[in-house]
């Protein structure tokens, strides 16, 4: 199937990968650009943003990249306005934004909490803010947040500041779904399970254990009734769906992509 986002205006942040291999926001801005859409691609790294543009380039999609630390509120602004200036739309707002911190209160400094909230929830805040009103202008939009299953399980380890902030962002997308579906602007939230993707490498290679990547993987692999991790593409298949028109009566909804796992937690 193609042209599921034929002439779609997408805003895709965190389309970079924090390292080699596929980060969910890379793979979902590869995506939409192969279901036609027009990819407005933002990361904090621009490096990291012009290499998703290079295989959208390549493959002959279209994306614009765009550099910006989306927990300030002016370079949300600037980034919002750009995509418009550029393409003379928003259809889509993809938030992928999000670090990982291990520890529980007492273990975190404030200054790390405050980092990490701004980051994984305020970042969020601000591109639904200046993203809204340009959907109501044109008379509608979707918006898709990654949140994940940490925001209502346990996951193994404590990571309170994680936890917490994606529990603020299953809230905020369900807010803005209720206050915004006479406007026809849909907001869902995906939360993926455990995944195997370049972030778990930077922030948690050490949170099984003191024996490094492999183990780690092997045992977050064990606890998955498929006994294997899932990917990148399964968000970005999961985001294609919400943010097309497929899902034109679906707004407010926690989609789940786990591979099963929080059927096992009680």
């Amino acid at each position: 199937m193609r042209d599921r986002l034929k002439q779609k205006v997408v805003i895709v942040t965190g389309a970079g990968s924090i390292g080699p291999g596929w980060g969910n926001g890379k793979a979902t801005a590869v995506l939409f650009a192969r279901e036609g859409a027009k990819v407005f691609a933002v990361d904090i790294n621009l490096a990291a943003a012009e290499e998703t543009k290079a295989i959208i380039d390549q493959e002959g999609g279209e994306c614009t990249v765009h550099q910006a630390d989306v927990s300030k509120s002016d370079e949300v602004k600037d980034m919002v306005e750009r995509c418009f200036q550029v393409y003379g739309r928003i259809d889509i707002l993809q938030n992928n934004v999000g670090i990982v911190e291990v520890g529980g209160p007492v273990d975190i400094s404030e200054e790390n909490w405050d980092k990490l909230i701004n980051t994984n929830l305020k970042s969020m805040f601000l591109t639904c803010k200046y993203c809204i009103p340009y959907m109501e202008k044109q008379g509608g939009g979707a918006i898709v947040n990654i949140s994940s299953i940490a925001s209502i399980r346990y996951t193994g380890y404590p990571s309170i500041s994680y936890n917490a902030s994606k529990g603020g962002v299953n809230q905020l997308t369900q807010n803005i779904a209720i206050q915004y579906a006479e406007k026809g602007i849909r907001a869902n939230c995906i939360l993926p399970g455990l995944m195997n993707t370049p972030q778990i490498v930077k922030y948690l290679k050490n949170a099984y254990g003191d024996r490094g990547v492999e183990d780690m993987i092997t045992k977050r692999d064990s606890i998955c009734p498929m006994k294997k991790m899932g990917d990148a593409w399964d968000v970005a298949y999961a985001a294609l769906f919400l943010a097309s028109d497929e899902a034109k009566y679906i707004t407010g909804a926690q989609l789940i992509v786990d591979g099963g796992i929080t059927c096992k937690f009680a």
